[in-house]
């Protein structure tokens, strides 16, 4: 695609996040436009074109997949859809990013893996963390030493329960996304910490509860980056109040911040002491998908493909397999 003119982007999916995160940035975008949507919902396309001078509206995914207008394909559509579409675009020989999770079955993950080494074209995956400036600086703090060796991370992310979530029914239905609103929320923080401090080799343990019967609300896990650096997270959706605190500990001090809130980044270390407020980029994802315009142009790398992310839903399984899972009919793979 590097000597193409603009990269002609359909989507697929027209809820929340392709309204105010995803669409937007594939509109505003260098090398690229959004050229085409499609939604199972064919007067919610109609609307979202009409709104954001989409020009084409396709009748259903597949003939926006195949449609000779349109050169990669963005899934914007909720967790069990993402294999059947993601192996579809394979098929069409077309570049496909995918809103994460990609899947939380890592044998998924493998076969989506698969389907496009063979049709030798890149799989992205949304975890678009990876590109924000504000983590960029947390990680240039680390390869810098700035807090010496790193020897533990640690993750609270505490909702309170709230009419909107309530009313979002497929992240708190199992058969749409059976990790719940971990499945939605914590796959960001693991994949941004195996850009940080290296993949995750062992989860050590796991618990969850599912106080409302269907899919889980609270879940703590404790795991290992390599043999050195401890990893613990303690995710609770149904809290009294809200929280959002990472701490990276290492040997010369510490570094604080916030997964989702636009809080202050907070540097501890022997030698320095920094606080910076870093404002996310609005649409938020607009780091994300230049950088996947400047790869399919032949540019640098795009730090989020299949490769990074089947580690995260390996390690985002994992921590599923815990008791509980199997009532409400989370089926897993084994494997690293």
């Amino acid at each position: 695609m590097a000597a193409m003119g603009d990269i002609r982007w359909g989507m697929i999916g027209v809820g929340s996040v392709a309204e105010h995160k995803s669409g937007p940035a594939f509109a505003r975008a260098h090398g690229g436009r959004l050229a085409g949507v499609a939604s199972r919902r064919a007067h919610a396309a109609h609307a979202y074109a009409e709104r954001h001078g989409v020009a084409l509206v396709f009748p259903d995914a597949t003939a926006l997949i195949e449609s000779p207008d349109i050169d990669a394909v963005y899934i914007a559509t909720p967790p069990a859809s993402h294999v059947a579409l993601t192996l579809s675009v394979a098929r069409a020989g077309k570049p496909c990013c995918v809103e994460k999770p990609m899947s939380v079955r890592h044998a998924d993950a493998l076969r989506m893996q698969a389907a496009f080494v063979e049709v030798d074209q890149p799989l992205f995956v949304a975890y678009y963390r990876r590109t924000l400036p504000r983590f960029e600086q947390v990680d240039q703090w680390i390869r810098d030493g700035a807090i010496g060796e790193i020897e533990s991370v640690a993750w609270q992310l505490h909702r309170t329960p709230s009419p909107a979530r309530i009313d979002d029914v497929w992240r708190l239905d199992p058969l749409q996304a059976p990790g719940g609103l971990f499945e939605d929320l914590a796959c960001h923080g693991l994949d941004l910490f195996d850009m940080l401090l290296g993949p995750i080799t062992c989860i050590d343990r796991a618990t969850l509860t599912a106080s409302n019967g269907r899919v889980p609300d609270h879940v703590a896990a404790r795991w290992r980056h390599g043999e050195r650096i401890v990893g613990e997270g303690d995710w609770n959706f149904a809290a009294g109040k809200r929280l959002d605190r990472v701490t990276i500990t290492g040997t010369g001090g510490a570094i604080r911040l916030s997964m989702f809130d636009d809080a202050p980044l907070m540097l501890s270390g022997s030698a320095v002491e920094e606080c910076r407020l870093i404002e996310h980029p609005v649409p938020i994802q607009l780091h994300h998908v230049q950088a996947m315009n400047q790869h399919l142009r032949g540019g640098a790398p795009h730090p989020s493909t299949v490769d990074s992310a089947i580690r995260t839903a390996w390690a985002t399984e994992q921590i599923l397999r815990g008791p509980g899972t199997e009532a409400v009919g989370f089926a897993f793979a084994d494997g690293p």
